[in-house]
């Protein structure tokens, strides 16, 4: 099997901002694996809040380029299982490799990745659009000039409540919001009562991530229901979120790629939890591998891609928040 990575600088239609950091583009690398004349793509992009560089991703992949290229014919299971000890501290760079093999693994099964576990896609949700944090004129722009279904309106402001007050006006879609940890639990209960006015619905990390005790209050009393993201990282961490949290977003680079992830919406069904999964700012090569999930959610954040003035790749395609797969095995991905 032979690796191959790319650097890309992903340039945004808009500044992104949400309450702890603003961009303008989006590092990312992607991997791809050839084998057998079949090729296999996954992504990690940079990510500074959890000291996820570039460099790192590509130092971190190619100190094991040796035993990549050496397997072949194991399971992603499998692959996953050798190849995890080695990422502890980089579940993007783990996420990347896992994807990528996953991907390889369907197309040469001759079959779509969500085929080989044999998913049914006809019920699949709908997608959310992020709208970033911005003045309360230019979210009410960015929100009209891309007419959704859901929105998912990022917050963490001294204008929250007059900022959905302001959009609500403007649509009649169902909105989602996230506070990025940027609240404290009084304030989360008090804004779930007017939000709950503004047709809101749920509320995603409103406190700090290991503010446990604050959260359990939340979950006791809010009016909303609130899902978690920076709360739950790694698999251990669905069990820690039941009777914290009504539900779980989860993030395929967080959690370490596909693997995890589906065992983490597994624990998370086990549990009466419901389940989500989030995107990063990413290309289609990401978002696609999310799609294939899409039988197994209650709720998706994957408009990474539509956020981009230029995409890097071809994949599934959303149109009004729903997923169109092409016809392709694998993920469907193809780079531009």
């Amino acid at each position: 099997m032979k690796l191959i990575l790319r650097t890309y600088n992903l340039k945004l239609k808009h500044t992104f901002r949400i309450s702890r950091k603003t961009i303008d583009f989006q590092p990312s690398l992607i991997v791809e694996l050839q084998e057998e004349g079949f090729s296999g793509f996954g992504e990690a992009t940079s990510n500074p809040y959890y000291n996820i560089s570039i460099e790192i991703l590509q130092n971190d992949i190619e100190n094991l380029r040796a035993l990549v290229e050496t397997t072949s014919n194991e399971t992603p299971e499998e692959f996953w299982l050798k190849i995890s000890p080695f990422f502890q501290n980089n579940p993007f760079a783990l996420c990347a490799l896992d994807n990528a093999y996953h991907d390889l693994y369907a197309r040469k099964k001759g079959k779509k990745l969500y085929e080989l576990w044999n998913y049914e896609v006809a019920d699949n949700p709908l997608t959310n659009y992020t709208i970033g944090i911005d003045s309360i004129e230019n979210m009410v722009v960015k929100m009209t000039e891309f007419p959704w279904p859901i929105y998912k309106i990022k917050l963490g402001t001294p204008e929250d409540i007059a900022i959905v007050t302001e959009l609500r006006k403007h649509s009649d879609s169902v909105f989602r919001v996230d506070a990025n940890c940027a609240w404290t639990v009084e304030e989360t209960l008090s804004n779930a009562e007017i939000l709950k006015k503004l047709g809101v619905e749920f509320i995603e990390q409103p406190l700090k991530a290991n503010d446990w005790e604050g959260q359990r209050e939340v979950f006791k009393n809010s009016v909303l229901p609130v899902m978690a993201d920076e709360s739950c990282i790694a698999e251990e961490d669905v069990a820690k979120c039941y009777n914290h949290f009504h539900g779980v977003n989860i993030k395929l680079m967080k959690c370490g790629g596909i693997t995890p992830g589906r065992r983490m919406i597994a624990e998370a069904k086990k549990l009466g939890l419901k389940t989500m999964v989030g995107c990063m700012t990413e290309s289609t090569v990401g978002i696609s591998a999310i799609a294939h999930l899409l039988p197994e959610l209650d709720y998706v954040d994957m408009d990474g891609s539509l956020l981009l003035a230029e995409d890097i790749a071809s994949g599934v395609a959303i149109k009004n928040g729903k997923t169109f797969y092409p016809d392709r095995t694998g993920t469907g991905v193809i780079l531009y």
